[in-house]
């Protein structure tokens, strides 16, 4: 899709918020809390932002951009040359974190880690107000006060929310938060350190249900594209290729003239997610849960190879 801003706000330092539209006034897709959309910026560079709006507005979709001084310059480029007016093609959405049926919530959002965890709780205060009140907490961690964006929202939930600025020093107890004896969902986005320490804790108590959308991958891309040769074959092409040791199933792709549809080739967008329908992937990516892996079902082609020497894929 190309869309249009029709808003920009300064919503933190160092963090921009855009309100999309498509022109024409077409309704948009409709998306659940914990979605994401890919935003090509003025560069080209592609990257995913989640979905932190209202659900029920669907003719404007809303996204939070953190300028990330270390990044590829996809959110540099959006800070600097985005204002309102410009179209940007967006594509999605896409949703690899979202919202459970559980009787309790914790919530653990890092920095702009909040964006996608904004819409989950908007969610439960509505259906609490038809469906009853059900427990939900929210520790919201960053630098300083002034670099958290929607900080204001949670002040009317002051007896829900834990706030915790790290330039105060030291570092955020997460043990009594984790220390849950009754079923609690664990939903924690963030920084890589923040999300493997809650991770951590979560499997040693069995009431946790962890769940969690990460910004950088658990195993480096280099790295994950190496390992034993072996075979794919894509039914809707009809081709067979070899993908060597050091070479991905998206790379194997794109030199055989295929063009699969990708973004962060980091094995953490969801972009590439592929129907497997014969033999037994070797998941790399940072998105699918244990029991998705366990299922076998789908595999992101842009990390993640085989453990057969043989693979049969829907593409």
């Amino acid at each position: 899709m190309r869309l249009t801003v029709t808003r920009r706000e300064t919503m933190a330092q160092h963090v921009v918020g855009l309100t999309l539209a498509d022109l024409s006034g077409a309704r948009l897709p409709a998306w659940m809390p914990g979605a994401h959309i890919d935003v090509t910026g003025p560069t080209g560079v592609t990257r995913q932002y989640s979905l932190c709006g209202a659900l029920a507005q669907r003719h404007e979709w809303k996204v939070a951009v953190l300028r990330e001084p270390d990044g590829r310059g996809g959110s540099a480029a959006i800070h600097d040359l985005v204002s309102e007016g410009t179209v940007l093609e967006v594509d999605g959405p896409r949703n690899h974190f979202r919202l459970v049926d559980s009787p309790r919530y914790l919530f653990i959002a890092g920095g702009i880690g909040i964006a996608p965890i904004v819409p989950m709780i908007d969610l439960l205060e509505h259906q609490d107000e038809f469906a009853g009140r059900r427990p939900w907490h929210l520790l919201y961690t960053g630098r300083a006060r002034a670099n958290m964006a929607f900080a204001e929202r949670f002040e009317r939930h002051a007896d829900r929310v834990t706030t915790f600025e790290s330039r105060s020093g030291g570092r955020v107890d997460l043990d009594p938060l984790l220390d849950i004896q009754t079923p609690t969902a664990v939903f924690c986005c963030g920084p890589e350190g923040l999300i493997e320490a809650v991770a951590e804790r979560c499997e040693r108590n069995d009431r946790l249900e962890f769940h969690a959308e990460r910004f950088s991958p658990i195993i480096d891309p280099e790295a994950a594209a190496h390992g034993a040769a072996f075979t794919v074959e894509f039914t809707r092409s009809g081709q067979t290729l070899h993908v060597r040791d050091g070479q991905t199933i998206l790379e194997a792709m794109e030199d055989a003239g295929l063009a699969p549809t990708c973004s962060c080739r980091e094995g953490v967008c969801g972009t590439c997610e592929t129907r497997v329908l014969d033999g037994v992937p070797d998941h790399r990516d940072s998105v699918l849960e244990q029991h998705e892996r366990a299922q076998g079902e789908t595999m992101m082609i842009c990390v993640s190879r085989s453990r057969t020497l043989r693979l049969v894929l829907d593409a």
